[in-house]
Formats: C-alpha cells, structure tokens, sequence
C-alpha cells in the first residue's frame, strides 16, 4: 500500500484520487482552496440573488470516460448523476447572417445542415469528419487510452504525433467555404489556441462530437437552490465518492513543492495554510505560496499526482519551461429577468457568434423563478463591455440585467490557481514536451488539463485514468 498525495482538487485530481483508493492506496488530498472541484465549482452573485453559472464546461463529450470513472470506483454513474444528452452541440451564426445548428450524435443531422448551408459541403464535412475518426482510433489505443512513451511508440501513433501538418492547413484543404473552417476550428479558438500552431490530428474533437455528442448534468428548476445541479453535480458526487473511499482531503491548503530524496525520488510534499483570499497575492517564496519554511510542513509520499499546473511546483516547472498556459477567454455571467411581456430571445445552451470577438453565449446556468442566467465568453479584440458587444451581434439583453458578473482572464488564472485550458498548443512539439502520465522524477505523476492534450471533462477523465494505470495496484 503505497502512501498517495494528489495535489489539486479539480476533476483531475478527484478522479486520480477515487481511482488510486479504490486500487488501496492510502491516498490524501490537497486543494488550496476552500472546497473541492475547481472549474466545476459554479459561479455565484454576490448580492444572493439566486443566480449560479458554470465557471468551466457546461458539457462533455465522450460520456464513457465518466462512466468508466464511477464504476471502477464504487455505484455506477447513473446511480449518482443524471447525465442526459443535449440536442445540439452548439449553433453556429456568421458575421454573414448564415448559421448552423450543430446536433451531436448524428452524421445524417450534421450532413444535413451542412448541405444546407452550401451544396457540396456536407459531404466535404463528412470526409473531414471520417479523417478525424481514423486518427482517434490509433490514437486512442496507443496514447490517450494507453500509457505511452514518447521514445518507445508504435509507428503509426508516431506518425500522427510528429506530422508537421497543422490544423488550419488541414481545414484550408478540405473546405473552400470559410463557415466550416470556422466550425472545425472553434473548440481549438475557444480554448485559447492558434490554429496555425494546433496539430492537424486535433480535429478529431469534431469526430467525437458527431459520433458521441455532447452530455450534461441538467440545471435546477428554476426557484431552486443552486449548487447541486449542473456540472457542479459532478464534483458533489466525485467528493462524496472520495468520502466512501476513505480519501483524507485537505482544503485551503497550498502543496509548495514536492521533497525529493536520496537519489531524486520524491518523498513527500511540503504544505502550507492558504492565504483567506485565494485572489491575493501570495507571500514571496515559491512561485504560488509563502516561503518554505514559515508554517509548513510535510506530508509523507511514496507517489505523488501532480493535478495542477506543474510550474506551481518549483521541482517540476524546470520540466516544462519550454511550454506555456492556454489562457481562458474573457468572462461576463448574467443574471437576467425574463418577463412575459419582454422575454429575452431563445436560444439554444450555447451559440457562436464568429467575428472577432469571436462570443459565445451559454444560457445553461441556475436563476430564481422568472429568471435565466447566461454565460458570454470573448476571444479576440475587446474594447467594451460584453453585453454592449452582444447587442451589437444582434442579441440584446442589457434591459433584462438583474447582475453581472465580469471575470478578466487574470482573474479567472488568480481564483483557480491556474488556467483550466492545459498547455498552449505550439507546434507538434508540444505533445512531447507536455508531462503525463509519468514525469522525470521518480514516483511522480501528472493528471489533469496540463497532462493531455486539452482541457475539458473527457481528456481530464482520461488522464487520472492513466495515472491509475502506471501506478497499479496497491
């Protein structure tokens, strides 16, 4: 029985430490804020007015990978959560006054809408979609699945992870219509990334969201109290999940950096109290907390998951400082009155609109009666407030704002510690100088948004699940 310390209390370090319990690892937690569930965690107004938002995704793909996760750790999914799948990924509206309507889990819906937009173009979709498919399924059991050693990989695994061709040259060739660029392009765009640095192999996202579609937990009722509903129903569960496995968590609690012993392997992990305000600057010392001697101590490892950004580890930032963070984009939540002689537009629980900023708008959040709590995000140049910059889209709510809350990517990176969107995408390089599963140092893991290929619940899931697997059995 080896002595396990997780740090991070995002999804990633949750499903590390409920995998590695249940393999009989004595296994301790450690968040540095003052509850579990990092991007899942939602977004409250400060009046208490009602309104909740999801700070991360408000969906996954890949609905497996969470069903996998519960079952190898105790009662299935469906005993837990009620996962249902929505009915379009997204909606697509062009700076062209065009838009299409995404559906998942359908190649006819998908063909169909493309076709519409342009004669020819659904089955130029398709093949791009198909591509995306083959590439998922070598990939898949060699290196998302599997773990993988950068020097030791099957030759058609190494082929795609060390093709020079980038997305944006792969989208120019199969599309002559920019819209479909756009939409292959967008969970790349929205995470932060430049197409012109992404691997071509990237777009298999779009291969996954057509053959398995998006899944969500459904928000509350509207009147309810939020909190328990939404994708932060998925951290309440993988927390009780912890509880039943026996996990010791420890909240408010800042890992410094990891004790290394004779010969390097690591021994343990020095901690600290986190400073009462987790926005404030933190005391001098390592990178993200007070100075390794004043009130720290050590919590005794024999293996470590790293489920954070490792440069807020000092003995792990050496091994990545040739990569750098996906920033999050620009954030506005809104609590919005819906009046019957005023009602706010419909729309589906989330809409592109492309130009730049590019926006996009999730109406999935958890509002009072009469209400609707809405999400924006903004990639791209800013020069005003997001409501105005909706309005000008053609979507104007400003007269239905109960409250608002504005969120700077600074500030997103400051409140969680890091950004939840993993490491930037420059060149093919990247996958290989990005850590997980294993890392230089001996007993030392990574899982989480840094330790895959993206951020997002499925890549997430899929990195504690690795973890477990090079780590084994107690």
């Amino acid at each position: 029985m080896a002595r396990v310390v997780v740090i991070g209390g995002g999804l990633g370090g949750l499903a590390a430490a409920a995998r590695l319990a249940k393999l009989g690892h004595r296994v301790h937690l450690v968040e540095r804020g003052e509850r579990l569930g990092g991007v899942l965690t939602p977004v409250t107004d400060d009046e208490g007015l009602g309104f909740g938002w999801d700070a991360g995704p408000q969906a996954t793909l890949l609905p497996a990978v969470l069903r996998d996760l519960f079952r190898k750790t105790g009662r299935p999914l469906e005993q837990e959560l009620d996962l249902v799948p929505l009915p379009l990924v997204r909606e697509h509206r062009f700076e062209d006054g065009s838009s299409l309507r995404l559906a998942g889990g359908s190649r006819g819906a998908q063909t169909e809408a493309f076709e519409a937009l342009r004669p020819g173009l659904g089955a130029q979709w398709q093949a791009y979609v198909d591509a995306g498919g083959d590439d998922w399924e070598v990939l898949r059991r060699h290196y998302f699945e599997t773990p993988w050693n950068p020097e030791r990989l099957p030759a058609e695994a190494a082929a795609l992870l060390d093709d020079r061709t980038v997305l944006r040259k792969r989208l120019k060739r199969a599309f002559r219509d920019d819209r479909a660029r756009l939409v292959a392009g967008h969970p790349h765009v929205a995470d932060g990334h430049d197409l012109r640095n992404v691997p071509a192999w990237a777009g298999l996202v779009s291969y996954l969201e057509q053959t398995f579609g998006a899944w969500t937990v459904p928000s509350a009722a509207p009147g309810t109290p939020c909190g328990s509903s939404g994708m932060a129903a998925l951290a309440l569960a993988l927390e009780k999940r912890l509880e039943t496995r026996g996990v010791v968590v420890h909240t408010a609690t800042t890992a410094l950096d990891l004790v290394l012993g004779t010969g390097g392997a690591v021994v343990g992990v020095r901690i600290a109290a986190t400073p009462a305000d987790p926005e404030a600057p933190e005391a001098p010392g390592t990178p993200d907390g007070p100075g390794p001697t004043e009130g720290a101590e050590v919590l005794d490892a024999d293996v470590v998951v790293c489920a954070i950004d490792p440069r807020r580890l000092p003995a792990l930032a050496r091994s990545v400082e040739r990569t750098m963070p996906a920033l999050p984009p620009v954030v506005t939540h809104l609590g919005l009155r819906d009046d019957p002689a005023d009602p706010l537009p419909d729309v589906p629980s989330e809409v592109v609109l492309h130009g730049d900023p590019m926006l996009v708008v999730r109406t999935g959040g958890c509002a009072p009666a009469g209400h609707q709590a809405w999400t924006l995000h903004a990639r791209g140049k800013i020069a005003e407030e997001l409501p105005r910059a909706l309005a000008r889209r053609g979507l104007d709510v400003r007269r239905h704002v109960v409250t608002q809350v504005d969120l700077s990517p600074r500030r997103l990176v400051e409140r969680w510690g890091g950004s939840p969107h993993g490491v930037l995408w420059q060149g093919r390089g990247t996958v290989r100088r990005r850590l997980g599963p294993t890392t230089p140092i001996p007993g030392v893991y990574a899982a989480g948004a840094h330790a895959t290929p993206g951020g997002g619940v499925p890549f997430v899931g899929l990195s504690a699940a690795l973890v477990a697997q090079v780590v084994g059995p107690a």
